[in-house]
Formats: C-alpha cells, sequence, structure tokens
C-alpha cells in the first residue's frame, strides 16, 4: 500500500519511524511519502512539497501516487476539514472529520459536550467579548483559568493568580495576542491535583486505549517559566492507576464517543485527553483531535502492535476486528531539546551534529531541523526529542540525558528534570 503522512514536526518523525516498520508497507513496490517531512523523516519516507490547505492539490496527489492511507499529523488540517475532503473522493484518512475535530478546534464546544453528556470536567463560562468576560470573572474565585476557544499551537491558555492578572490576560486575548483563536474565551474553575494524557484510537464505535503519558509544559526545571508545546514527556504515567485508568475510560472516553455519534460527528481517529486527577476523581481538561507532542514520540516508542494496520482499521471503520494495542511494559521518555530563546523568540541556524547521539539505544526525533548544505540545523523553537527507554523512569532519563549529552548544539537547550515526579515515586517506593 502507498502511504502519505502529512506534518513536518517530532510527532509526524515518529508516526514515520513507526509506520516505516507496518506490514503495509513491506512490499518492495509499496510507497512512503511525507508532506512536507523534515529531515529526519526523510530516513522513512520521501519527502515531497505539499500545502495542505489546498485541498485539491492534496488529493491530486493521492491520485496520482495511488494513496491507500493518508495519515494527517497535525490538528490544523483537520479542523480545516482536510479528512472530509480526502473520505469524499473515497481516499482513507487516519483523522476525523471538521466537525469531529471541534473537541480540540474549540473549548468551548468541547465543555458543551461535556455537560450535555455528564463528562466530568471544570465548571466553565464562555464568553464573546471583553466586557461579558471580565463580568464572568466575579463567577470565579483565583486563579483564574482563561482559555482562547480556537487553536493557539498549544499557547492559548493563561492561569492569572490575581484578578487584575486575569483582566489584563482577557485584554490581550480580546486584543488579538491569539488571533482568531481569541474571538472567544472560556473562563474555567481552576481544577487541583496531578495532570496525565490518556490516548486511545476509536473508529467512532470501538475503542481501543493505546497508553498513557505525563507531559512537561513549562521552559524550566521545576516547572517554572512560561508555557511551553511541552519540554519532555514520560509513557505510562503510573499515576493513572488500573482503577483510574478503567475510570477514565468509562466516565471521560466512552461518553464522548458515544455522544459524539448520537449527535451525528462520529469521532475516528485517535482521541487524546488531557486530564487532572482531583480528589474528586479524573476530570477532562481538554481533547486533542491527534497524537500529543512530544508524547507521541513516547507511545510510539512502547507500541508494540502494527501501527499502520491500526490506523488503517480506524479509516476504514472495522477497528472492531483488531486486537487491543500492545504495549512493552518499559518505560520510554523523550527529552526536547529547543533552541534558545524558546518560546519566545528560538535562535534559528543553530548547527547539530548527532553523530554519537543514538549509540547507547536512544531515538533523536527531528521536531525542528532543516539542511543547509551539508549541515543539520535547527529551524524551529523546539528541535530534537531525545527518547530512550529503561525498566524505570529512573533508568529512561538516565539513557535520554546521555544522548543528549552526545549532541554537539551549542545554541540549543533543554531542561534536566523530565520525569521528576515519578521519579520521586520510584525513589520513596524503594
Amino acid at each position: 500500500m502507498n502511504i502519505l503522512l502529512l506534518g513536518s514536526g517530532g510527532r509526524e518523525h515518529a508516526l514515520a519511524w513507526k509506520l516505516a516498520q507496518s506490514r503495509l508497507l513491506s512490499r518492495t513496490e509499496d510507497k512512503f511519502y511525507a508532506a512536507p517531512g523534515n529531515p529526519g523523516i526523510a530516513q522513512h519516507a520521501t519527502c515531497v512539497a505539499l500545502d495542505t490547505a489546498d485541498h485539491g492539490a492534496v488529493i491530486a496527489f493521492c491520485d496520482e501516487h495511488r494513496i491507500g492511507l493518508v495519515v494527517v499529523g497535525p490538528e490544523a488540517p483537520l479542523v480545516d476539514g482536510l479528512a472530509d475532503s480526502l473520505r469524499a473522493e473515497g481516499i482513507s484518512v487516519f483523522g476525523p472529520s471538521k466537525a469531529a475535530a471541534q473537541l480540540e478546534g474549540s473549548k468551548g464546544f468541547t465543555k458543551d459536550l461535556c455537560e450535555r453528556a455528564g463528562i466530568p470536567t471544570a465548571g466553565y463560562v464562555r464568553t464573546a467579548s471583553l466586557a461579558e468576560a471580565t463580568g464572568a470573572l466575579d463567577r470565579f474565585a483565583a486563579p483564574y483559568v482563561l482559555k482562547a476557544d480556537g487553536l493557539a499551537a498549544g499557547k492559548g491558555v493563561v492561569i492569572a493568580q490575581t484578578r487584575e492578572e486575569a483582566e489584563t490576560a482577557l485584554a490581550d486575548m480580546f486584543g488579538g495576542q491569539f488571533g482568531a483563536a481569541g474571538a472567544e474565551v472560556v473562563i474555567e474553575e481552576f481544577l487541583e491535583g496531578e495532570e496525565a494524557s490518556f490516548f486511545a484510537l476509536t473508529d467512532g464505535a470501538t475503542i481501543l486505549p493505546c497508553g498513557t503519558a505525563q507531559d512537561h509544559k513549562r521552559v524550566g526545571d521545576g516547572d517554572t517559566g512560561p508555557n511551553t508545546g511541552g519540554m519532555g514527556a514520560y509513557s505510562p504515567a503510573k499515576v493513572l492507576s488500573p482503577t483510574l485508568h478503567g475510570e477514565v475510560l468509562k466516565r471521560i472516553i466512552a461518553p464522548t464517543v458515544r455522544a459524539m455519534a448520537d449527535e451525528g460527528m462520529p469521532y475516528s481517529g485517535v482521541l487524546y485527553a488531557g486530564l487532572m486527577l482531583t480528589e474528586d476523581g479524573p476530570k477532562l481538561i481538554e481533547y486533542n483531535a491527534r497524537f500529543g507532542d512530544p508524547e507521541c514520540q513516547v507511545l510510539m516508542m512502547r507500541m508494540q502492535s502494527d501501527l499502520g494496520e491500526l490506523m488503517l482499521a480506524c479509516a476504514e471503520n472495522r477497528l472492531g476486528t483488531c486486537d487491543p494495542v500492545q504495549r512493552s511494559p518499559r518505560t520510554a521518555l523523550t527529552v526536547v531539546m529547543a533552541a534558545n530563546g524558546y518560546p519566545a523568540t528560538p535562535e534559528k541556524g543553530g548547527t547539530i551534529d548527532l553523530a554519537d547521539a543514538e549509540a547507547g539505544g536512544a531515538k533523536v526525533f527531528h521536531a525542528g531541523t532543516r539542511h543547509s548544505g551539508d549541515a543539520l540545523v535547527a529551524n524551529g523553537g523546539r528541535v530534537l526529542n531525545v527518547t530512550a527507554m529503561g525498566d524505570s523512569v529512573t533508568e529512561a532519563q538516565a539513557a535520554a540525558y546521555a544522548a543528549v549529552d552526545a549532541i554537539d548544539f551549542p545554541s540549543g537547550f533543554c531542561r534536566r528534570d523530565i520525569g521528576w515526579r515519578e521519579m520521586e515515586r520510584e525513589r520513596k517506593g524503594g
């Protein structure tokens, strides 16, 4: 089968690495393409120039190259309805429809769905103007959780410690800080607890859990500094005990899939639930309509099932014929190496030498790189995802940082404490 993967980041490199191992690409005549890809993805697929916003161009490429499955990596093309355009032409695609992708594309849509379906989440108010939002603050106590309704590259959330900070943040949001994403703002009750992520594959009827993870959003050690797209992650999230895992599936994931189908928007693809583990049980923070980044990297390292076959089964509405997703019992941990200045103004163009990075068994996924002549250089904020396995978080972290230290990237930096919560638990347990 010929497969087309859309995207260019670390998530897509991890997907490309795993898809390249699929039986769907086992014959010499099977072709694997990626658009636009990156130097890491190019190790597994033929990279081509395609504008995912030009649905006609994507469809024409699929027709010309007899693509049997399109895998959409990032969220923007899904929210834009690319999956619908492909399905209308009879092309199998892994990823939800435009209507279903509202679970990520609109915070307010998801909160309203949760309210209708009785899914546990934080109390909230949807607001469409600065005056309305400022008045709605009266209904909440500090700290205030403010969310741009639309897509904001993972950076549209502000937690304001005081009323004054909240009012300033709201003025920024409605003033265009997040562009069209901030045309509406959701104000939420602040939830206390530990965060975790739950991932499931679904074709709109069958649900197959495919892993858990914990991300590290703040740019600095000790969870300090501004929020980012993610500075590292590990899987599994052992804080999600088997009991809590079952509760999330029963009270959050399954009701969501059922409600979407009942309302004429069946969800097909990967459903990524960001959770807060509160004293009252797990509550939904938000949904994403694609694999997380960098959570995807650790999920792919642990996945033992055939990713291509699972994705094709989702696309063809036959996930119920598949066995449960098999995962390694070991821990995977990834460290994001970012360019100096991230998340504000990252320094691009810094040279990178990966010659010895994978000598100890680690895997380096490219997130923001390009070639400049013969040199590999930084081409984004988050540049590399250095990923390793171990029998514990402590062991996986040591292996990942050994690989980090083998990389020559003078204009880059990373957090040095990825996995610290679980490592503390491991120490206490030991």
